[in-house]
């Protein structure tokens, strides 16, 4: 099953959007879910009693417009609903429980609103095993090429392995980003000297042995390797201006180590123009 959280914002239909057409593509149910989270205003000398009541009048609205969207773009595709009390990070982390992937805008007013930008998006993404899709507000040309970002670690085959399923069910092509960069004492020739060649060699090897983990799999699936001397956030931002979706896993070693804790992952949250999906090793 798909999870998609809403709140009511532009991202939040966005995101909808997007998880309606990938519960198509994937033959899965979805489920819009809405988080109410009651206890600040259940706190205080004078608490307002019927505060509570407008805010779950107020989701159940929000999830009516959610379910009638998702008819009207994907009419079949089994959806439910679900108006749960709680954090956004706490409702998130137990509806990713047998959840094929969570999907959420990136900003919006409230509820899910911004919850990859922060701390409950490290938080979710942290704990949760499901690929965790963020979708920016606006609609996009289709590009019909998917971007995986791969290291030199083997913790980054599920993002790979996620990307290589979302390129055969969209009839896409696969786009391998590998980005490199040499230490800084290389440009110092007194201290050591590099081969940039054989640098260059062995940085494209990392990319075909991760490729060819999964190619006999996806033999449909169009694979172009992208290897380049460059930080890892401009790589990966400039090739999301050409894909329909980017893909990153969420920790590693060498250049996408530590996606969700260090300012790659800030820089890729803040800057990718299409959707993003981190998938958790």
């Amino acid at each position: 099953m798909i999870i998609v959280g809403v709140d009511g914002s532009v991202t939040s239909r966005a995101a909808v959007e997007w998880a309606a057409d990938d519960a198509f593509r994937m033959r899965m149910p979805l489920r819009i879910v809405h988080a109410v989270d009651l206890l600040p205003y259940q706190i205080g000398r004078y608490p307002n009693a019927a505060l509570p009541d407008v805010l779950l009048r107020e989701g159940r609205r929000i999830l009516r417009e959610a379910e009638a969207l998702v008819h009207e773009r994907q009419p079949t595709v089994e959806v439910t609903s679900q108006d749960v009390e709680g954090s956004p990070a706490a409702v998130l982390r137990e509806q990713a429980e047998g959840a094929a992937e969570i999907v959420v805008g990136s900003r919006g007013l409230g509820g899910f609103a911004g919850a990859l930008l922060g701390s409950v998006s490290m938080h979710v993404a942290g704990h949760v095993h499901c690929p965790v899709v963020v979708v920016p507000e606006g609609h996009r040309p289709m590009h019909g090429e998917v971007v995986a970002g791969v290291d030199d670690s083997a913790e980054c085959e599920p993002a790979l392995a996620y990307a290589f399923e979302q390129a055969k069910l969209r009839g896409s092509a696969l786009r391998v980003v590998h980005a490199w960069q040499l230490p800084v004492h290389a440009f110092a020739p007194e201290i050591s000297s590099y081969d940039v060649d054989e640098v260059r060699t062995a940085q494209h090897q990392v990319v075909r042995d991760r490729v060819a983990i999964f190619s006999e799999d996806y033999p449909e699936v169009k694979v172009l390797e992208d290897v380049q001397s460059a930080h890892p956030v401009n790589a990966l931002t400039d090739a999301s201006e050409r894909a329909d979706l980017l893909v990153v896993g969420s920790h590693g070693r060498g250049a996408l180590g530590s996606m969700l804790l260090g300012s790659v992952s800030r820089g890729v949250l803040h800057h990718a123009h299409c959707p993003l999906a981190v998938v958790r090793a």
